[in-house]
């Protein structure tokens, strides 16, 4: 058994099997799985649903999802990535509208390699060099920017010469 503290501007909701928090920048939910959790003062008490080894592990995984949560709620999660290259000048523009990120000229390729943007509430922003990553869902915003560091991954070549790519420079939150 664990106790979460819940901050001040932050509402948490129990309903049924669902885990709601809300907060200034948005609002989040996830389904609980073998864990039981209910509100009480200041606070939501996580506890196993059985007394077996692996339920009562589950327990401090939903701590720290919970408290990832708040997190996302109140400041947000932001990834920076820097576009390097020698060879060709690459190209990277993002469309909210397709929820994908759009990379030209990877290797002097003509057709544009893409990275599926995760998650509803997670944005792309592109400047000089720079992706930035941000949003309030750890989960949706981490794997956004893998997909974007996957896209211009370089097979078939050697990496100590080939060095061209996205990679991540700096997560914060």
């Amino acid at each position: 058994m664990a106790i979460v503290e819940i901050p001040e501007g932050v509402t948490v909701a129990i309903e049924g099997n669902r885990l709601m928090v809300t907060g200034p920048k948005g609002s989040l939910n996830r389904a609980l799985g073998t864990v039981r959790a209910k509100l009480t003062d200041g606070g939501v008490e996580i506890e196993a649903r059985s007394k077996k080894r692996t339920d009562e592990a589950m327990v401090g995984t939903y701590v720290a999802h919970l408290r990832n949560m708040i997190t996302g709620v109140t400041e947000g999660f932001v990834y920076e990535l820097k576009v390097v290259y020698a060879h060709f000048p690459i190209k990277v523009s993002s469309s909210s509208d397709e929820k994908v990120v759009l990379i030209h000229n990877f290797l002097g390729e003509r057709k544009p390699r893409t990275a599926r943007i995760m998650g509803d509430a997670t944005k792309v922003e592109v400047h000089d060099g720079t992706v930035k990553v941000y949003g309030i869902d750890p989960e949706a915003v981490g794997q956004t920017a893998a997909n974007i560091e996957t896209a211009t991954r370089i097979k078939h070549r050697d990496p100590r010469v080939f060095q061209d790519g996205i990679y991540l420079t700096r997560r914060s939150w």
